[in-house]
């Protein structure tokens, strides 16, 4: 029986977060099953055409241009296995449908700091989660998946079926197919105390020094990450901080027998006095709310973005990234974040993977003003130049969900160490010879 084509949809279709790109796909489509995700990538392959799966498009940092734009929001859903305390997620799931699905039976995912974040694309790159120092990286928890490869074949991928493959998938980012579904573990977790203290501009020098040293020995059990953050004078943000520049420290502290809200309080008292919070949002929460303690928008937006790895992150490099980024540059950057890795982070995984980034101290990630008129100077101009501020402490490597289009090219190329690079590409080459499956 000849394959059948999955529907078109229009180019306005596209669901994606990031407005920066403008897209010029020959085809689009939404397939709602793998079955019709493999006709569509059969389809595209006879006819010379790339396939570029499409999910909430957030960290989508380049136009699609020709070839097919494969939208896996049909895809979508999830069943939660009580018992085996798992779930399977269909692509094009927001993190957000999973936690809904999961808290009823007391459980959660280890999912993204933004609940609107697609979990599949999420999961490709490893999966920095608001609790990953204490947890880990999402993929550890991946038990299988169900993939299209590039010639157009469904497969099952797990440690003991097609297991090259499934190494890719653990954080290899643009893996040699259209992942359709996943099954996850998840985790026995209702409460987490979270949430953020948000501090004037004249206090950024004092907030950011004392979180460098307070950052660098919490337990494991703390999560936390800070951001210089210039916040538009709009209705959405809360009044006392509309228009204004703030300093955010962000907390994350898994609540269960061992972490108490008075523990983790505790823990964060040293920030609380650094200053006076502007704004002081922590409090204890459910899991499923953990786009609390991040609060970032959940409408999209042009923007451009850029990340790098740190060996380390103290009270020099605080000065250094206030004097590329503070208050008084004026620069075109909506966020500065650094967030404190380690951890569980840090430590190997059960089952081999090709997650990058263990070995890094911090992480920066920097998102533009999103205001198309300055991208094309000001917006680069201010991100080399924190980037060279920032260079003695960076590691020269970079996490895939934090490459963004101010990224340089060559970003790519250091992500992984040579040698999972090398057994990434022979991977690739193995499931999709013809280099069907764009990125």
């Amino acid at each position: 029986m000849p394959d059948a084509p999955a529907a078109p949809a229009a180019p306005a279709a596209l669901p994606l977060f990031n407005l920066a790109h403008r897209h010029a796909p020959d085809e689009v489509a939404e397939p709602g099953t793998a079955a019709e995700v493999a006709a569509a990538v059969r389809r595209a392959a006879g006819a010379g055409r790339q396939v570029h799966p499409v999910g909430t498009g957030h960290g989508w940092t380049h136009p699609i241009e020709g070839g097919l734009a494969l939208l896996t929001r049909g895809l979508a859903g999830v069943r939660v296995d009580a018992a085996r305390g798992s779930a399977r997620i269909g692509a094009g799931t927001t993190w957000a449908e999973v936690a809904e699905a999961a808290a009823p039976h007391g459980l959660t995912p280890l999912s993204g700091s933004a609940p609107g974040v697609g979990a599949i694309g999420f999961l490709l790159g490893g999966g920095l989660s608001p609790l990953g120092r204490t947890y880990g990286w999402a993929s550890d928890y991946v038990r299988s998946a169900e993939v299209v490869t590039g010639t157009g074949e469904v497969v099952s991928a797990s440690a003991s079926s097609h297991p090259d493959l499934f190494w890719a998938l653990l954080g290899g980012k643009h893996v040699p197919g259209v992942v359709t579904a996943v099954e996850v573990d998840l985790l026995p977790l209702t409460r987490v105390y979270g949430g953020g203290l948000f501090f004037a501009a004249t206090d950024a020098e004092a907030v950011l020094t004392a979180w460098a040293a307070w950052s660098a020995q919490v337990p494991d059990l703390v999560n936390t990450s800070v951001a210089l953050l210039q916040l538009p004078d709009l209705p959405f943000v809360p009044e006392p901080l509309r228009g204004r520049f703030v300093v955010h420290v962000r907390i994350a502290v898994p609540l269960d027998a061992t972490a108490e809200p008075g523990l983790a309080a505790g823990l964060v008292e040293p920030m609380r006095t650094v200053a006076e919070p502007v704004v002081d949002t922590l409090a204890e929460l459910p899991a499923a709310a953990i786009g609390a303690v991040h609060a970032d928008p959940d409408q999209p937006m042009p923007v451009l973005e850029a990340g790098a790895l740190l060996r380390a992150f103290d009270a020099d490099a605080a000065r250094a990234m206030l004097a590329a980024a503070g208050p008084q540059t004026g620069a075109p950057l909506a966020v500065v974040e650094v967030r404190r890795l380690g951890g569980r982070l840090a430590q190997a995984p059960a089952v081999p993977d090709a997650v990058a980034g263990r070995d890094a101290a911090y992480g920066l990630f920097v998102v533009s003003a999103p205001v198309p008129e300055l991208f094309a100077g000001p917006v680069p101009a201010a991100v080399g130049a924190l980037a060279q501020a920032m260079a003695p402490w960076a590691s020269g490597t970079f996490q895939p969900n934090f490459i963004g289009a101010l990224n340089k090219p060559d970003a790519w190329d250091t992500a992984w160490p040579g040698g999972v690079a090398a057994r990434l590409d022979e991977v690739r080459a193995a499931y999709d010879p013809a280099g069907v499956i764009g990125h």
